[in-house]
């Protein structure tokens, strides 16, 4: 069973399955997240959806380029967790299985890409509080670079 963060489905709404790889990205004590603005102000690990025949990892390679204007080696699985939304962009109920990986962010190529996106290093035991979602909270705080704060 994957361990749900946030609100329970609410009764009787239908929600759609959507799968997403999101990274944890630490040089340090800090950590590359996303600021998603544009009527979401959410400070988010990067990632997003896995688009149909896009392998979780490229999916990942894919959404942190977009995201943040970096890219990434060394992912490997953390884990995963789920969790029950509305997803305006979309205009659908989803309940996201948020696979999370744990990466080594190797350079910048340029801006993000995404609209509404900026890339912010910030010491990850300050954004964990910070977070929108505490699913990415609690994995940022597990990470191996950082064993020292507690979820």
């Amino acid at each position: 069973m994957i361990r749900r963060y946030g609100e329970a489905p609410r009764n009787g709404q239908r929600y759609e399955i959507r799968h997403g790889a999101y990274a944890v990205l630490p040089r340090g004590k800090d950590v590359l997240l996303t600021w998603q603005g544009g009527g979401h102000d959410e400070l988010q690990l990067p990632g997003g959806g896995i688009d149909p025949g896009e392998s979780p990892l490229q999916a990942l390679h894919r959404e942190v380029y977009e995201e943040t204007g970096w890219t990434i080696s060394r992912a490997r699985r953390m884990g995963a967790f789920r969790r029950f939304t509305f997803m305006p962009e979309y205009d659908k109920w989803a309940e996201k299985i948020c696979h999370v990986y744990y990466a080594h962010p190797v350079r910048r190529i340029g801006p993000p890409i995404e609209p509404d996106h900026t890339a912010i290093w910030m010491n990850a035991a300050d954004a964990i509080p910070l977070l929108y979602n505490y699913g990415d909270s609690a994995f940022l705080a597990r990470a191996p670079q950082h064993p020292y704060v507690k979820a």
